[in-house]
């Protein structure tokens, strides 16, 4: 498999790699990037894995909850100009309100959703028509039941929080341990609820890149399997206590865990509170952004 100096520089910014490394990567694995992530890992050489994919693009991420229904959705535009508009954010919300209302299967349904004899596709190309801006509803996600909701820095990220519980929306106490649970997500961008949601094949392949990485150390390359498995396994245990957010230490009291903190409230409200599921979505999360070349630009209209 080929690559080019742009799959090169995607690499980079995929890892925080430097251009020769990434290049002897690419090299190494034949021009799959996965695999040369996967490599650069093993070597030691990569950046956390977190800081993979998150190219920006512009947007916004609008949550709601109305009546025990939550909704997120993420719409795209591609300046922050049009996107920070009254227009585009009110668009967002109606949206936002159609998926909760309505229930679309996916994305092909929800532009076929209609509220005021308007679909939403209909709606995203008047809005079009005014900005000449491409305009994207790019995902969603809806919640039914004890769901929380709390969108941080003015749409840059929005959370959805679905819990067990028999305590009700209107006891505040309830509502505000939900929001610090969303806050707590939105911050430290858990990967899994917890240790049971982890994919087995996530695990093994995490194993694999610690060993790879330990053999690449002087220092441990010499000590028997049977040592590095043990160490490798209270790394795991690192990973789940990063990844998983009930594992997670909470930022608010680092005393506590956030799975630790819902049964401290929970205890204090005298009910059962579980965390069942939750959605966090970030603008731009995994989508290049567009780099214009004003210099080139200008030269071509010269020419």
């Amino acid at each position: 498999m080929a690559f080019t100096a742009k799959d090169v520089q995607a690499l980079r910014e995929k890892t925080g790699c430097g251009m020769m490394d990434c290049k002897k990567a690419l090299v190494e694995t034949n021009g799959d990037m996965d695999a040369a992530a996967d490599y650069l890992r093993e070597k030691g050489l990569a950046s956390q894995a977190k800081k993979a994919g998150r190219i920006a693009a512009e947007g916004t991420v609008c949550a709601i909850c109305e009546n025990g229904i939550g909704a997120v959705v993420e719409l795209n535009a591609e300046t922050d100009f049009v996107a920070g508009g009254e227009e585009f954010k009110a668009l967002a919300l109606k949206v936002a309100k159609i998926v909760a209302e309505q229930n679309p299967a996916d994305l092909d349904a929800l532009l076929k959703c209609a509220k005021d004899g308007q679909t939403v596709e209909e709606m995203v190309q008047e809005l079009f028509l005014i900005v000449r801006e491409n305009i994207k509803v790019r995902r969603f996600a809806r919640y039914e039941g004890k769901v929380v909701t709390y969108v941080h820095a003015g749409g840059k990220i929005g959370v959805m929080v679905n819990f067990d519980t028999d305590l009700s929306l209107d006891n505040a106490d309830f509502v505000a341990m939900g929001k610090n649970v969303a806050m707590q997500i939105a911050a430290m961008n858990p990967g899994y609820l917890d240790e049971a949601s982890v994919p087995a094949d996530v695990i093994e392949k995490e194993k694999a890149i610690l060993i790879a990485q330990m053999k690449e150390d002087p220092k441990m390359a010499n000590k028997p399997d049977a040592v590095l498995g043990k160490i490798v396994e209270g790394k795991i245990g690192k990973f789940y206590k990063e990844n998983c957010l009930v594992e997670q230490q909470y930022v608010i009291d680092n005393e506590l865990t956030v799975g630790k903190y819902v049964e401290k409230t929970a205890k204090e409200l005298g009910a059962d509170i579980k965390i069942k599921s939750f959605v966090r979505f970030e603008k731009g999360e995994g989508i290049e952004k567009r780099v214009d070349d004003f210099a080139a630009e200008v030269a071509n209209m010269i020419k």
